[in-house]
């Protein structure tokens, strides 16, 4: 018979948060595959784990998978972790998860710590319907354009920052979504030196950009959507402008009137205009 794949949730700050369940599965399985030894081995230490540890990141996730899915059908156990929280989540491990489902292997959660729902619990926004877009494109082009395609989403969206790009991700994020939107900013959750900020993106930004947010951990960011934020005020002209051939002039229509209120026909009409020029 193989062995069990198992996805185990690690602590995202405070250690006590990983659950008896998760301690006694990394105890028991024959190989932890882990996305930093090294922090990994931190984490085994402090319980006085002593389970054989193996790398698996973004960079040798190919190559690794086969070997791991060799020793789970060879019998063996193997605990699947990422540096804190839930694997997968904008974290390696979904070629392996793939991988062994795909054989027929058997694939268990433990389920545990989350910084997604963590901040989503804590943020005082809906949560009854959300989306979760991972971490923002590094690249300035690349992240304008996928917010001006989310600048009609209806469900609070969250996202992950690096606190090295937070300025720049905020201002794109009020340009995007008007100054007044509802957000929640969060950084080093479950640590000793949280930071959460209930705020508009306006004064998240301001707060930025004024050098109070203490640039250390990382950071999620949790965005009400455009019906709850109503009377927000969008930059109708740099919406067409980031959408406008990205996809059909209609299509752009449709969705900048979801995000600003404005008119559809008016605003195709006015996409037109632009097309055409300045008249003569």
């Amino acid at each position: 018979m193989s062995g069990t794949l198992y996805v185990v949730a690690t602590p995202i700050g405070n250690l006590d948060d990983l659950s008896p369940r998760a301690r006694q599965t990394l105890a028991d399985v024959d190989l932890v595959a882990a996305e930093d030894t090294r922090h990994t081995g931190r984490l085994l230490s402090h319980f006085g784990i002593k389970t054989r540890l193996l790398a698996l990141h973004e960079h040798n996730e190919k190559e690794r998978a086969k070997k791991l899915i060799d020793e789970l059908l060879e019998g063996r156990s193997i605990a699947l972790v990422s540096d804190a929280g839930t694997p997968l989540i904008s974290d390696p491990g979904y070629r392996v998860v793939h991988a062994a489902r795909e054989a027929g292997i058997t694939v268990t959660p433990v389920p545990g710590p989350s910084a997604m729902t963590a901040a989503l619990s804590v943020s005082g926004l809906p949560t009854d319907r959300f989306c979760f877009e991972g971490f923002l494109p590094a690249k300035k082009k690349a992240r304008r354009d996928l917010l001006a395609r989310l600048s009609a989403e209806t469900r609070t969206l969250v996202f992950y920052e690096s606190i090295h790009r937070i300025c720049e991700s905020l201002a794109d994020l009020e340009k995007a979504f008007g100054p007044d939107r509802p957000a929640f900013f969060a950084r080093e959750l479950t640590k000793v030196h949280e930071e959460c900020i209930g705020a508009t993106l306006g004064q998240l930004r301001q707060h930025a950009d004024s050098g109070e947010i203490v640039q250390k951990g990382e950071v999620v960011l949790v965005v009400s959507g455009t019906e709850i934020a109503a009377g927000s005020t969008i930059d109708v002209d740099w919406l067409l402008d980031e959408l406008a051939g990205k996809m059909p002039d209609k299509e752009v229509a449709r969705i900048v009137a979801m995000a600003t209120g404005e008119k559809r026909n008016k605003l195709y009409k006015r996409l037109l205009e632009r097309a055409s020029g300045p008249s003569k």
